[in-house]
This record gives C-alpha cells, structure tokens and sequence, in this order.
C-alpha cells in the first residue's frame, strides 16, 4: 500500500535504549530475516511521512548505512525514549512529530495517516495507537507545541511515556485486522516469532 501524498509527518525511531534483556546488544541493528530491526520500522514509515529520523546513541555509522538522519541523545544519562524524541525534534522539520520503537517491525503502513487524521479532526494535539491487546504508549503523534512542557518533564525527573502524556488532551487510535501490527522484539523468543511471521511483510 501507497500513498500518493506521505502525511506531513516527522517520523522518529527511538534506537537509542540500552536493551538489557538482549545482554546490551543494540536492539536496532539485530537482524530480522538478514535485515536490522530499524530498518524494518524505516521500510514500514518511509512512503508514508515526509521524514524519518533515527534517535539513536551508539553506533551511528551503522544507523546512518539506512539512509535517514540520526540523532544522538543531547541529554546526559541514556534519559529514555522521552529524550530521544527531544533529539530528534532539534532536527526534525514538520510540525507534527510521530514516535515508534526500533524493535516493532511489523507496524501498520497507514499509521501515521490514521494518527494524524485523527488529531486535525478532533482538535487535539496528541494521539497514541492501540490494538487489541491495549494502548502502546510509545507509538505517538505530537504537535511540536508540547515541546516545551515534555522537556521540563524531562529535566525534572520524568520517564514515562504514559505520564507525560495524561498531562495534556491526547486520544486513542485503535488498528485491527493484524494481532503482529504491534509486536515488540522485547526478548529472544520475540525475535524467533518475529522470524516466522517476516515474510508476511515484504519490504
């Protein structure tokens, strides 16, 4: 599925978490079906937004190989994926600003369509996906407007997604049709189901 028109959008893919359940290997460039699992969400996002960006705080030579600006973190400390999208934002030019995790390489092809639809209609300017198996946080659109609170967030403590965003309107869209749309490549046994469903979704 094409879009004649990518949606305004300035996709970020957060690669720059620690990863301890994989011993600390960077979860973005392990290999699902010989491919990076960043380079999966980049395939996912790429005809669909006018821009993808990559948070990402090692290896950045190997980040840069998939064709998209990267960004490291400008916060000390490995903040989380809420300081990576502040990265990102410093780099990022359109307004409105999508975030997915580098470890879900099966999303929706109409994602960022749906989520941005749904916030110029409704007036709101945060929305996050859903499935049926409950909201994923991580997998937001924002308007640029919230910038400055989520940095204040940030500097004064604050890390999770879920937190910040009940700060301000924000609403739920739900996909269905697909139950691996949002599968997170949390742990080994996750990359292996990963494997067996990969050539359902051909770059």
């Amino acid at each position: 599925m094409k879009q004649a028109i990518p949606v305004p959008v300035s996709a970020v893919i957060l690669a720059g978490g620690l990863a301890r359940r994989f011993k600390g290997e960077d979860k973005g460039l392990i290999q699902l079906a010989r491919r990076p699992l960043a380079g999966w969400v980049a395939a996912r996002l790429r005809d669909h937004v006018v821009e993808v960006l990559l948070n990402a705080n090692r290896n950045l030579g190997s980040y840069a190989a998939l064709g998209h600006t990267v960004v490291a973190d400008h916060l000390p400390g490995n903040l989380g994926p809420l300081a990576g999208l502040l990265a990102a934002a410093r780099t990022a030019r359109q307004e409105w600003l999508l975030t997915v995790p580098c470890d879900a390489p099966f999303l929706p092809l109409d994602l960022a369509l749906h989520l941005h639809a749904q916030a110029l209609a409704n007036e709101v300017p945060m929305v996050r996906a859903a499935d049926e198996t409950g909201i994923h946080y991580a997998v937001m659109l924002m308007h640029r407007s919230l910038l400055a609170d989520l940095d204040l967030f940030v500097r004064e403590g604050g890390r999770q997604v879920r937190a910040w965003q009940e700060r301000h309107p924000v609403e739920t869209v739900t996909f269905s049709g697909d139950p691996y749309a949002f599968l997170n490549i949390n742990t080994p046994d996750d990359l292996r189901t990963a494997e067996r469903l990969a050539c359902r979704y051909p770059w």
